[in-house]
């Protein structure tokens, strides 16, 4: 059964808190908040800490076919003669995941993002305003490529946070490497057929 799927979107927040607290001890603390900010912007990255491989795979499904195993944090897109390549992925955490099977109904290049309202409401409640849209780019939390799940608002899209790979703490969507998610999208067709399981 499908539950509730979210689109993801990651924020760079990791930083605020010393940022505005060394505002609050005056000028003689720039150096420090240019500082945590560097430090925030150096971690971002497109590469993946979990490398990609072509491994064997046993499971029924043909050829361009994407099998997810959320509980695995690993994405397969299948090649068929019994083998796949294996993607780290990150996933929705609790009460943000789901398994069901769809399809690939549109892919972007850098795609723009339009928040749900949903989401909208729900950050508000925590002090975090967002956009009613953002352009796509380097900043986006859709990243460099996006794969919209059928006629949905969820999506398989990049990140350029590659700590958050292997994790469980998304809103719901697919998130992958900018690499990975570039290279995906160069294997996958509209149609391709997505299998989410846990």
């Amino acid at each position: 059964m499908m539950k509730a799927f979210l689109v993801a979107v990651s924020f760079s927040v990791a930083g605020l808190g010393s940022v505005g607290a060394s505002h609050a001890r005056g000028a003689d603390a720039a150096p420090a908040v240019t500082k945590n900010l560097a430090a925030l912007q150096n971690r971002r990255s497109d590469k993946s800490p979990i490398p990609r491989q072509v491994v064997r795979y046993g499971g029924d499904e043909i050829a361009n076919t994407i099998i997810i195993n959320t509980t695995e944090r690993r994405l397969y897109y299948t090649l068929g003669d019994g083998r796949a390549i294996k993607y780290g992925v990150g996933v929705g955490r609790d009460g943000f995941t789901w398994s069901g099977t769809n399809s690939v109904s549109r892919k972007a290049k850098w795609p723009g993002w339009t928040p749900p309202k949903v989401m909208i409401r729900r950050e508000a409640k925590k002090g975090r305003i967002l956009p009613a849209y953002m352009p796509g780019g380097p900043d986006n939390p859709l990243g460099a490529r996006a794969m919209y799940i059928g006629s949905t608002i969820y999506r398989i899209h990049g990140t350029n946070q590659p700590w958050t790979i292997g994790q469980a703490m998304s809103s719901g969507c697919i998130r992958m490497a900018n690499d990975d998610v570039k290279h995906l999208y160069e294997q996958v067709s509209i149609g391709t057929k997505v299998v989410v399981i846990r």
